[in-house]
């Protein structure tokens, strides 16, 4: 019997999951033995049907159950070990930047993630990924056959358009290209502007990801360190000036890894210095749906003159479905179209419309107001936690999922990162932000996956 708890923010399905991993694990549940049939189960654990159904094709998706026909479910033969060895796995982390990525993406293991990037999956509501999903499967033309529109989309294009407009970004259709996510949008506008030799500016620290992606472009990248107002304007303008940067990359709001967030002077220092300097700023502001202040992008401000508009549904909607897009004048989205259609032919129209299905649900605005109720929530103890336990903060905000802090003992946080894995504990240190990998003392914490008593107890032991 596993102990379910209804009242538990861990959805049920994930709790019989999770429950029959470990008992595979610990070799309660024998290799090639069978469990429970599905009706079994939910009577034994007074759950619906339909809720086991769900958590055993997770499990058979993930490889610990094999169904047979007419016999039932099995433990796969050689599932405890795959398990048992992602959990030792966690212990050989190298903490480089695209390696690490990948380990976070591949790699469940650890007890406790504050490393991760992404807002927890109990925090969304999984009812309307399943509603949308029925509706969609439902309309006709939902199966059409080929790619898609190369643009992505039309319908949703258009209500982008209608949530721009309520940001004061005036934008068509034409001037919204839909994505495989953010990563995907900064992608396509860094070939889109870059060329080898060409010299970028980048927040420090920064999006990991987006620096690597611009060093393989052949890019000069130059780090602009932030202080908890946004970008350090005197270097800004120094670089700007003896460099000549073709882009400026930033993340104004709720960054990451700092959780800070430009003044409305920082920003509009910013514009003055990319007119009077000639560069482009790409604005990732992936964010947005976050934020209880209601600041003004960089976008609004400029009316997309010389700012590129990038965000994403993965924060708000889901981080499955990978939609995102980009926003900019009607010859520059051309010519990204181009490109996407290059690089993946178009994106898809499936996650397109399951996403658009989402957001005129009445559910998905109840969504985002969660959301923004637990992260501020989750800000404020794990915040004080964190301080409690020794830590100093970088920035204070009441929005969004990141907290930057440094332990006064350690000028070299990989070091206390490292520790952690022995207690199954998942950081992010601040090396992996840094243009060129620099020491930091700095580690980024997620506080939808930090409110842990066993974190804080480590950090204050250290």
């Amino acid at each position: 019997m596993l102990k379910l708890d209804p009242k538990n923010a861990v959805p049920l399905v994930t709790q019989i999951v999770e429950g029959i991993k470990e008992q595979i694990a610990d070799n309660r549940i024998r290799a090639g033995s069978k469990v429970p049939s599905i009706r079994q189960f939910a009577e034994a654990h007074g759950v619906s049907s339909s809720t086991v159904v769900e958590a055993y094709d997770r499990l058979v998706a993930e490889g610990f159950l094999v169904p047979r026909q007419s016999s039932g479910f099995f433990v796969r033969v050689g599932s405890r070990s795959l398990y048992r060895e992602e959990r030792q796995s966690l212990r050989n982390i190298r903490f480089d930047p695209l390696w690490f990525v990948r380990r976070v993406w591949e790699n469940s293991s650890a007890d406790i993630t504050p490393g991760y990037g992404w807002v927890p999956d109990a925090w969304l509501d999984a009812e309307l990924l399943r509603r949308a999903m029925r509706t969609v499967a439902a309309k006709p033309g939902a199966h059409a056959d080929g790619y898609g529109l190369p643009k992505g989309l039309t319908a949703l294009r258009l209500k982008i358009c209608d949530w721009l407009a309520e940001q004061e970004i005036p934008a068509a259709p034409d001037q919204v290209l839909l994505t495989t996510g953010a990563s995907h949008a900064l992608q396509l506008v860094s070939r889109y502007l870059v060329r080898p030799g060409d010299t970028v500016l980048i927040d420090e620290p920064g999006y990991s990801v987006m620096i690597a992606n611009l060093r393989a472009l052949g890019a000069n990248v130059i780090g602009v360190p932030w202080t908890p107002t946004g970008p350090d304007l005197q270097v800004l303008e120094t670089l700007a000036k003896e460099q000549r940067p073709r882009a400026f990359f930033t993340n104004p709001r709720l960054h990451n890894p700092t959780g800070a967030s430009y003044t409305a002077a920082v920003s509009h220092r910013i514009l003055q210095l990319a007119d009077r300097y000639d560069f482009v700023v790409v604005e990732d502001d992936v964010c947005v749906d976050l934020d209880m202040e209601g600041r003004r992008s960089l976008a609004c401000l400029d009316q997309l003159r010389r700012v590129i508009y990038v965000t994403s549904y993965s924060k708000s909607v889901s981080p499955k479905l990978r939609v995102g897009f980009v926003v900019a004048d009607q010859s520059a989205i051309e010519d990204m179209t181009q490109l996407k259609m290059m690089t993946g032919l178009t994106s898809s129209e499936i996650n397109e419309r399951l996403v658009l299905e989402m957001l005129m649900e009445g559910r998905y605005r109840k969504q985002i107001k969660s959301l923004k109720d637990n992260l501020s929530a989750a800000r404020e103890s794990v915040g004080q936690r964190l301080i409690e336990a020794g830590m100093e903060i970088f920035a204070e905000s009441n929005s969004g999922l990141f907290l930057w802090a440094k332990h006064p003992k350690f000028a070299d946080s990989s070091l206390l990162c490292n520790a952690a894995l022995d207690s199954n504990l998942l950081l992010a240190p601040g090396h992996l932000f840094m243009v060129d990998g620099e020491v930091s003392p700095w580690i980024r914490f997620n506080v939808g996956y930090s409110n842990s008593t066993a974190l804080f107890e480590f950090l204050a032991a250290r």
